[in-house]
């Protein structure tokens, strides 16, 4: 985690009360952060996160409160806790919480942030080989592993998704993405796992890659496309984390992953962490981390093959 601002105020316990915790939160939660305090709704609670959501607005609409210990979300305020502590045994599902003013407040919780961090790590420059490299890496680590096909395996349309992002085909991509927005169980589908892990591979890999253009390009929309419903076709937390997925917004662990693409680090620790997560989700992120960076590969190859056969017009 990466802490980039510091709050010099001192944390004031109220008379007989105990003091806030101390929060890092992620830069993608700054709107609803840094106005004054509004009124949410608890709508999950577990040992290692609770979940806001705050009505109206735009995204992001929930906010992720989660231990030191837990899985990361781009939408995430980490406090200084591991679950054994069990620092959200008072709050309740359903119970009302207020958010603002650099606060979160439910029930007994009271956290304020005191550091922020980045959900769009920063993977550097690389050359299309490198990043052919990295995506063999990666292939071989997920192999190793023993990934599975996860939430949606058997389901033809994600391999429909990846085949039509790497062919550059933009209208049967976005065909086969909305036909997985919030297809699966649980508070983030399977669908929009997989989609999620998709669009924050194009999006950043392609950011980073020489000629990498098409899939930035290819990101931006189907990313407007899987979001401009998001909220009425799968679970409030799955929408908010599409919308951080479409601005480039990644959990710890694929960030993690992303970062080995990049060359960064071995892949195989990285990997298991990201597979650990969730029933299926770290699995079903993985199959959409993998399909993005192959198609950015095949996308930028094809770019830079495009960009050697275009005659240069003389001076």
């Amino acid at each position: 985690m990466t802490a980039l601002v510091r709050d010099p105020v001192p944390l004031l316990a109220p008379p007989g009360g105990r003091p806030p915790a101390a929060g890092a939160a992620s830069l993608a939660l700054r709107p609803l952060l840094d106005p004054p305090r509004r009124a949410a709704r608890v709508i999950a609670v577990f040992p290692a996160a609770l979940y806001l959501e705050l009505r109206g607005g735009p995204e992001p609409r929930v906010l992720a409160v989660v231990t030191a210990d837990a899985h990361r979300l781009p939408n995430a305020v980490v406090v200084v806790a591991t679950r054994r502590e069990h620092p959200f045994r008072s709050v309740r599902e359903g119970g009302d919480a207020f958010v603002g003013d650099g606060r979160i407040e439910a029930d007994g919780l009271r956290v304020r942030v005191r550091r922020w961090w980045d959900p769009s790590p920063a993977l550097g420059g690389m050359a299309p080989a490198a990043l052919a490299t990295g995506v063999r890496s990666l292939e071989a680590a997920l192999t190793d592993a023993g990934m599975t096909g996860g939430g949606l395996a058997g389901h033809p349309d994600p391999a429909e998704l990846a085949g039509c992002c790497a062919a550059g085909d933009l209208a049967g991509a976005v065909e086969a993405a909305e036909r997985i927005v919030g297809l699966g169980p649980g508070l983030t589908p399977s669908g929009d796992d997989i989609l999620c892990g998709l669009l924050v591979s194009l999006r950043l890999v392609g950011d980073a890659v020489r000629h990498g253009r098409t899939a930035v390009w290819l990101a931006d929309w189907l990313g407007a496309a899987v979001t401009a419903d998001a909220g009425t076709r799968t679970t409030a937390l799955a929408a908010t984390l599409l919308h951080c997925a479409a601005a480039g917004g990644a959990g710890a662990e694929v960030a993690a992953v992303l970062r080995c693409v990049a060359g960064h680090e071995p892949p195989a620790a990285a990997v298991r962490r990201l597979l650990s997560v969730g029933h299926t989700s770290g699995t079903d992120l993985a199959h959409g981390v993998l399909a993005g960076c192959r198609a950015t590969l095949a996308l930028t190859a094809h770019a830079a093959h495009a960009a050697r056969r275009t005659p240069r017009v003389p001076a």
